[in-house]
C-alpha cells in the first residue's frame, strides 16, 4: 500500500491563517489541479472535519474519509465515511477494500498522526510564494523523521511540489 501525505505550505512554512481558511483562496490553480491529479489517482483520501468542512463536500471520484466523532449525514455512505480508527487500522481496512494508495489531506493533527505512525511513504509538498507570519504548521506536535527528495515538479514559474521519499 502506498500512503502519500500532500499539503501545500506557504513559504514560510504554514497550511493555513487560521483553521477555518480555505486552502484554494491563497493557494495557485496549478497546486489544484496537482492536488486534483493526485487524489484521484490514490481513489481514496483521509482528512480531518475541519478540512472536510472548508471543502464542504466530498472529491469527486474519490472516497473521502473524514477523521471526525460526529456523523456525517447528507453524504452516500460509499463517498464519505467517518472513523476513528488508528492510522494502522485505517489502512488495513482501506486495503480490504481493495485500496492500494491512499492520499493524507490534512489537517495538521491527521498530518501528524500519520506521520508518527510510520506509514507515510512520501510527501508532496507545494511551496506558494506566499507568507503568513504565523497560522498552522504542517505537524501539530514534534516529528523526527529522515525524508530524502526524489524530485521536483515545477507547477509554474512561481509554485514548485517537493516530492520526498520517507527513509525507513
Amino acid at each position: 500500500m502506498h500512503v502519500f501525505l500532500i499539503a501545500a505550505l506557504t513559504a514560510d512554512g504554514f497550511i493555513a491563517k487560521s483553521i477555518d481558511q480555505i486552502s484554494t483562496r491563497w493557494t495557485s490553480r496549478e497546486d489544484a489541479d496537482f492536488f486534483a491529479a493526485k487524489t484521484k489517482e490514490a481513489r481514496v483520501v483521509v482528512m480531518g472535519r475541519t478540512t472536510f468542512e472548508t471543502i464542504g463536500r466530498p472529491l469527486p471520484d474519490r472516497k473521502t474519509i473524514v477523521y471526525t466523532s460526529h456523523e456525517l449525514t447528507g453524504f452516500p455512505p460509499e463517498q464519505v465515511e467517518a472513523t476513528q480508527l488508528p492510522p494502522a487500522e485505517l489502512l488495513a481496512k482501506i486495503e480490504a477494500e481493495g485500496y492500494t494508495n491512499v492520499a493524507i489531506c490534512g489537517g495538521s493533527k491527521v498530518y501528524t498522526k500519520w506521520m508518527q505512525s510510520g506509514l507515510i511513504n512520501t510527501l508532496y509538498l507545494t511551496i506558494e510564494p506566499v507568507l503568513f507570519g504565523t497560522g498552522i504548521r504542517l505537524f501539530s506536535e514534534e516529528i523526527t523523521t529522515q525524508i530524502r527528495l526524489t524530485e521536483r515538479h515545477l507547477l509554474s514559474d512561481q509554485t514548485t511540489v517537493f516530492e520526498y521519499e520517507v527513509v525507513k
